[in-house]
């Protein structure tokens, strides 16, 4: 049964069992591959995306689940890259291998969509469950601040 979803702003049918999981979806049809496979069991965030601006994870969310609502992945969230919390990312040498940084990213999107301005309690928390093997956590962490910042000054503009 063909199923309706909007992807990065972009509307497209699939053709998939209701509970194939998300992640397969984008990646082995849509061939969007910035949504990793670490662990599928929904432990470790290489699969993070944004359902209707909520991180999720996308090998534990049947794309079913999904039908009516938003998905943005990595590649939708900024056209020229520039969105606030992937200019940190790049300007505080983030990432080491990279393998977990597209589900890091768009955690902390949905983080600071919540809560503009975090405490360094509440990136811990919206964070667990993000893992980073290269172990980047407070680099991860003062880039939601520098984020949270340039958010707030694009705002005032």
């Amino acid at each position: 049964m063909p199923l309706k979803l909007t992807v990065n702003n972009v509307a497209t049918t699939v053709d998939v069992p209701p509970d194939t999981p998300l992640l397969w979806v984008l990646r082995d049809v849509l061939n969007l591959k910035g949504a990793k496979y670490g662990c599928g069991m929904g432990i470790c965030g290489a699969c993070t995306v944004l359902l209707a601006g909520r991180a999720v994870r996308s090998c534990m969310t049947h794309v079913s689940a999904a039908v009516g609502q938003p998905i943005t992945t990595i590649e939708g969230l900024s056209s020229d890259g520039l969105h606030p919390v992937q200019v940190a990312w790049e300007a505080l040498d983030v990432p080491q291998c990279g393998y977990c940084q597209s589900g890091q990213i768009l955690a902390a999107t949905a983080l600071l969509a919540h809560t503009p301005h975090p405490t360094d309690a509440e990136i811990d928390t919206a964070m667990n469950g993000n893992l980073c093997r290269c172990g980047t956590y407070p680099r991860i962490r003062q880039a939601i601040h520098e984020a949270a910042q340039a958010g707030a000054s694009a705002q005032k503009s």
